[in-house]
């Protein structure tokens, strides 16, 4: 039952904000935090879990979070964590822990936090690209011990065999960028890099590009970023850095042919193992999940519908109304 201190369906306030918050995560190397922004009502049974791409964090979903809560009227608490390395999450010792295992275990953690502030009713999940991945093992993995099984999963543009062409151009530049002179300067240099992303407006690309960097001034000596400070100022000599881990590309850079294909025939198999409805959206000049892989995701396993965007490569991010609506009419219909 949802809690009556809570606003109901009908009386809802529209966030123009996330709150942020924390969890404690376990590792090898003595645990981290992981950061997660919460949209809509803590106290909302339907959980909606938002995991982003390699490089990215969790504001990413700002308008898709909104436009969820609401087609929800309210009822509904949606999160979108900064994975860990990003965002205004810790930063790993040990860089070779950067892996979907490890990402796995701490959504696992989250979900088991959520859960406890509010017994969640209906689990759903959406993952970009790593996120995917990511959602690949929670609802294809049978012994984890997630709260509630995933009813309803998007994977957006990304499947169990990734195209090595799409990691060798993400391996390019991951951990390579500088520093920036203005939150404008470092927009324009990312979408040197993301013009595959789609159309967006100038507007647009900057809304989503100044969650993507910190000033420098609020990097702590590891060089992670501080999480209780603000985001709006620059940093020392007025410089803007990117917010994640240039070591998440240690591992990436590390994979040889052989372990791709290994990790292509687990995906697969936890792909196979999925009972959740799911939904496959997929950039329809995407070069890192191919048609033929994404018409083989509607012919097993869950049997995904499948959904492209015409003039997007890899990968949509949820900004223009056309897509979000794809997503939102699949939670709820």
């Amino acid at each position: 039952m949802r809690r009556d201190n809570y606003p109901h369906q009908d009386t809802f306030v529209s966030m123009t904000e996330p709150t942020l918050h924390h969890v404690a995560c376990d590792d090898a190397q003595g645990g981290h935090r992981m950061a997660y922004w919460q949209w809509g009502d803590a106290g909302s049974e339907h959980v909606v879990v938002c995991v982003h791409g390699l490089t990215r964090q969790g504001r990413d979903f700002d308008l898709l979070a909104q436009s969820i809560v609401e087609r929800a009227g309210g009822d509904v608490r949606v999160v979108c964590p900064d994975v860990v390395g990003r965002g205004r999450s810790d930063w790993l010792r040990d860089p070779s822990l950067y892996q979907v295992p490890v990402y796995a275990a701490d959504m696992v953690a989250l979900i088991a936090r959520l859960h406890r502030e509010q017994p969640i009713g209906t689990l759903d999940y959406i993952g970009t690209s790593m996120g995917g991945l990511i959602g690949f093992v929670l609802a294809g993995h049978k012994e984890l011990p997630l709260a509630r099984p995933i009813r309803r999963f998007v994977a957006n543009d990304v499947g169990p065999t990734i195209e090595p062409v799409a990691l060798q151009r993400i391996g390019a530049y991951v951990g390579k960028s500088g520093s920036y002179e203005s939150v404008q300067a470092a927009a324009d240099a990312m979408w040197a890099l993301s013009t595959t992303f789609g159309p967006h407006t100038p507007q647009q690309w900057l809304a989503l590009s100044q969650h993507m960097v910190v000033p420098a001034s609020q990097r702590t000596p590891d060089g992670s970023a501080k999480v209780e400070a603000p985001d709006d100022e620059p940093g020392e000599g007025g410089r803007w850095l990117l917010h994640y881990d240039p070591a998440i590309g240690v591992a990436l850079r590390a994979i040889t042919p052989e372990a791709a294909a290994q990790g292509g025939a687990i995906m697969w198999s936890l792909y196979d193992a999925i009972e959740a409805r799911t939904l496959l959206t997929r950039g329809a000049e995407s070069d890192l999940l191919s048609r033929d892989t994404a018409v083989a995701m509607t012919q097993r396993g869950p049997h995904a519908t499948l959904v492209e965007f015409e003039g997007v490569g890899h990968a949509p991010t949820f900004v223009d109304p056309a897509q979000t609506a794809v997503v939102t009419r699949f939670l709820f219909d």
